[in-house]
């Protein structure tokens, strides 16, 4: 110390190089650190890294053979706020292994195996902006709330996986949404996908690549991008009756059919026995006048 009670320059240098050797002791094997980040890119990992740094907030896993993500200890890394994960092995497991990271920001799931997202795949990340799962080829499923607790969400890529359907609520309900890929899917363009073409044409969302959404199928509809398709769907879906459309059609004849026969001859039954207490009062008044005229006549 010097006798300003302020320590050395040279004690200053000490104690800081102490810190980083004990950061790099900390560090995952095959791993770099740096400040607050951990670097695992293309290391043929096949396992989540253990002994990150408990302060990490951003890592990297990207090119790598990693196939789970342990819950437990993502849950420990509670500041993490970037997490790349893309060219992996992830699949469907997913479910949960976010919950103890709540300040996620960013992250990036492209180039995996994922086959479904459920609401319970992501809903624990509530600061979640940016999320990517584009080239997961077997990709096919979306739940309808599968991002409902993502409110902040503002950049969403699905480009070239499996979809061929998507619920306009899904993303509809979104307030920041400003990005949204969508290019090089399956899209099946019919009327029940009509709805969220409408809300492409109408939303203020950005769509990269926007020459590469098109229909995949009907055949009739294939290459076509989907904002011109619109028109197209709006006339075949208004005039198109489905085999189920004529079954109903023929079930409500059937039905005013059979209710007009009985009302028909309900109706009949009903002015017979009218028309029978009519005539037959009428018979009672005739005869009733008979009797007063011959007991007129003998008086």
């Amino acid at each position: 110390m010097s006798p300003s009670g302020r320590p050395r320059p040279l004690s200053l240098m000490f104690l800081l190089g102490m810190g980083m050797a004990s950061e790099r002791n900390n560090c995952p094997n095959r791993c770099s650190c740096q400040y607050l980040e951990v670097n695992c890119t293309g290391q043929q990992l096949q396992e989540f890294p253990a002994a990150i740094p408990l302060d990490t907030r951003q890592l990297i896993l990207a090119a790598n053979n990693v196939s789970y993500l342990p819950a437990v200890e993502l849950s420990f890394l509670s500041d993490l706020v970037y997490l790349d994960c893309r060219k992996n092995l992830l699949g469907d497991d997913l479910d949960f292994a976010f919950i103890g990271v709540a300040k996620l920001v960013y992250l990036d799931l492209s180039f995996n195996n994922l086959t479904q997202v459920t609401f319970s795949t992501f809903s624990h990340l509530l600061s979640l902006v940016v999320l990517k799962i584009s080239d997961n080829p077997n990709l096919v499923a979306i739940e309808k709330d599968a991002f409902a607790n993502n409110t902040w969400l503002r950049h969403l890529d699905v480009s070239r996986t499996g979809l061929t359907f998507l619920d306009t609520s899904t993303v509809r309900d979104l307030p920041n949404l400003r990005f949204l890929g969508l290019s090089d899917n399956l899209w099946h363009c019919n009327c029940s996908f009509l709805d969220f073409i409408t809300w492409m044409t109408e939303s203020n969302v950005h769509f990269p690549d926007a020459d590469n959404i098109t229909c995949y199928t009907p055949a009739g509809l294939r290459a076509l991008k989907i904002p011109a398709v619109e028109a197209q769907l709006d006339f075949s879906c208004l005039t198109q009756l489905y085999k189920q459309d004529y079954i109903f059609l023929c079930l409500i004849g059937f039905c005013i059919f059979f209710a007009g026969t009985v009302a028909a001859w309900l109706a009949g039954i009903c002015a017979v026995i009218y028309e029978v207490h009519a005539l037959k009062g009428e018979e009672e008044k005739e005869e009733e006048e008979e009797q007063e005229e011959e007991e007129d006549t003998v008086t």
